[in-house]
């Protein structure tokens, strides 16, 4: 069993939010991640959402500002908030931009030297973390659904995208939805995977659709005040996927709403309440 270390933890809506780290095989360095165990979690294993943060954030950023614990906790949902990236990786260039590097994982695993040795954050979230879970909390890895905000709404869509089967639920707030066609995620990928941009491909949701990947229903809800609507996120290429696919999409544009965490306050009783419903049962 992989020994987890508590950082700290809080009652929280008759729950417990605790902050924890564990020795990662995978990224060969320490990873830290949040959990919130609603009451429910007392009488036995609980349903889970993973909740993907998005560039610049780590595993508190979501737990702290998004005012979910509430609604899981009438749900009866254990939230999980990984780490957006490994950190001290020793990488010269990781620190150099608030775009890449550390707090700017991309939700993928990095071929390009010096990246590939440590991040590796999809094979932490698919392969080791869940079984860190398994482990150590009362969780029901087999009812999980997956949520992300930006940079962390392009990973819910594209591991789920990318891991049929593993994902119930799936939902995003403002996600980058095309990222081989935006500069933020042209930045990654040039940055963290060899071989010329036709490799991108396999990280794009859009481009994914396209190739045949399917879902369960998504829920998407993208703020028209949004600083980085037009030139990073691009929604219509997701919606016009999802209708070329045939692929169950509720897209909602929300006047005077922002990026921010204002915004995911502002509606995030329903994407929980959209994945509580897909794991019931």
């Amino acid at each position: 069993m992989a020994d987890v270390t508590t950082l700290e933890q809080h009652r929280c809506f008759d729950g417990v939010q605790g902050f924890y780290e564990h020795a990662s095989s995978e990224i060969g360095l320490p990873m830290r991640f949040g959990v919130y165990l609603p009451p429910q979690a007392q009488q036995g294993p609980c349903p889970v959402l993973l909740c993907l943060a998005g560039l610049t954030c780590n595993e508190q950023t979501f737990a702290i500002k998004a005012g979910a614990q509430q609604h899981a906790a009438k749900h009866g949902l254990v939230l999980v908030t990984p780490d957006t990236s490994p950190r001290g990786t020793g990488a010269p260039d990781a620190d150099a931009d608030w775009d890449f590097g550390h707090g700017a994982g991309f939700y993928l695993d990095a071929t390009r030297e010096p990246y590939a040795r440590h991040f590796r954050m999809e094979s932490w979230l698919m392969q080791e973390l869940p079984q860190v879970l398994q482990e150590h909390f009362p969780v029901q890895m087999d009812r999980a659904g997956v949520l992300g905000h930006s940079m962390g709404g392009h990973g819910a869509l594209t591991l789920a995208l990318r891991h049929p089967g593993r994902f119930r639920s799936v939902s995003a707030f403002a996600p980058i939805c095309a990222p081989t066609e935006v500069p933020w995620g042209q930045k990654a990928f040039g940055g963290y995977l060899e071989g010329d941009p036709s490799t991108w491909a396999a990280h794009d949701a859009v481009k994914l659709l396209g190739r045949g990947a399917r879902v369960p229903a998504l829920l998407v809800d993208q703020g028209l005040e949004d600083q980085f609507l037009a030139t990073q996120l691009r929604p219509e290429r997701l919606e016009q996927a999802c209708a070329a696919a045939g692929q169950p999409l509720t897209l909602r544009r929300h006047a005077g709403y922002d990026h921010g965490y204002f915004f995911i306050q502002s509606f995030i009783a329903e994407h929980v309440a959209h994945h509580a419903k897909a794991l019931a049962g």
